[in-house]
């Protein structure tokens, strides 16, 4: 039974904002193929509230889909482990 899910990614901006555009990519087709894309609103360079890593920027994305709950364990890890990802975020609408 797909649920209805929020996710928000902040991407590095160290290696540039194509960089960041390219593992936005990456992951919206990663969500897309598990489940179905509602809504992606790319909010782009925006300055964190507090630095991360050293870095006061990064580029946001928010990504509304429906999937399984077992498939958000998988992007959780995914972007655990993935470089260029500083933070993100997901809950259950």
């Amino acid at each position: 039974m797909a649920i209805a899910y929020e996710t928000v990614l902040v991407f590095s901006m160290k290696n540039g904002e194509e960089a960041a555009k390219a593992l936005a990519e990456k992951f919206k087709d990663m969500i897309a193929s598990s489940g179905t894309v509602k809504e992606v609103d790319e909010w782009g360079k925006r300055r964190l509230a507090y630095d991360i890593n050293y870095e006061s920027e990064g580029y946001y994305i928010v990504v509304n889909h429906e999937s399984e709950p077992d498939f958000v364990a998988e992007l959780a890890r995914v972007l655990n482990i993935t470089d260029g990802v500083l933070r993100y975020l997901t809950v259950k609408k």
